[in-house]
């Protein structure tokens, strides 16, 4: 899979769907590489891809559960054989909500997943490289705003995953990278919503009567235009609800 030295290399974990597929998408169209990394859904990446160089973009598939080490090890090993670097980590999946997830998942994903791979990458991204985080307001403002039972385990664990993120931004300042955070209310038509939406209906309705839901194109927009934001390190861009920002000056 060639692409032109100029083009940047950009990972996306959990990219087959949502949020991820879409900035896949926008950051193609921009110009980048994109590689879709999926857990299990390889086919659904595959279509992605498929459909990104189709329209004259260039997109790569990277299967691998960054929740395992060895997984997460091959991943990176894998991209920075095949293409000598990375230039931007897009920290996207997340999980903790499946059915039968073990009571630690939810920490072993939205945080020790997310700093290890952060770990692995950093030794194959050059000097101006970017590292975003995706979460949630419900994450973002854990501890200060409340949160729907059902998401507290994601919420919490997101938090402590953004908080150990942002402890590692002295080393990756060290290396000239930038961490970057997108946070959004809830996103209209995404898996989370809709499984929120089934088990706790009035809690996705108040949201609704706050705002206007961003969409996912939006929300997608923000992560891709946070790639090449000129903020410092540690900045949150803010996707839709009003009501959390009003509270918090930024």
């Amino acid at each position: 899979m060639g692409h032109p030295a100029g083009q940047r290399v950009v990972l996306i974990t959990g990219a087959s769907r949502g949020i991820g597929a879409e900035t896949a998408r926008i950051l193609a169209a921009r110009g980048d590489h994109v590689i879709i990394n999926y857990r299990e859904k390889l086919r659904r990446a595959e279509i992605l891809a498929d459909e990104i160089n189709a329209a004259g973009g260039s997109a790569s598939t990277a299967g691998a559960d960054i929740s395992d080490e060895a997984s997460a090890r091959t991943l990176v090993e894998t991209i920075t054989k095949e293409f000598g670097r990375l230039d931007v980590l897009i920290l996207n999946a997340s999980g903790g909500l499946e059915r039968n997830a073990a009571p630690d998942y939810a920490m072993s994903i939205n945080r020790d997943a997310q700093t290890r791979l952060v770990e692995l990458a950093v030794p194959h991204l050059p000097s101006g490289s970017r590292i975003v985080f995706v979460t949630s307001h419900q994450a973002h403002f854990h501890g200060r705003k409340p949160v729907p039972a059902e998401y507290e385990p994601i919420a919490a664990s997101k938090r402590a995953g953004e908080n150990a993120l942002r402890a590692m931004v002295p080393t990756l300042t060290t290396h000239g990278i930038t961490l970057h955070t997108v946070s959004g209310d809830m996103i209209d038509g995404t898996i989370i919503v809709q499984l929120l939406e089934r088990r706790n209906p009035a809690a996705v309705a108040a949201r609704r009567t706050q705002a206007t839901l961003p969409t996912v194109a939006e929300f997608a927009t923000a992560v891709a235009d946070a790639t090449t934001s000129p903020a410092e390190s540690g900045d949150t861009t803010y996707v839709g609800g009003p009501d959390y920002l009003a509270a918090h000056s930024h």
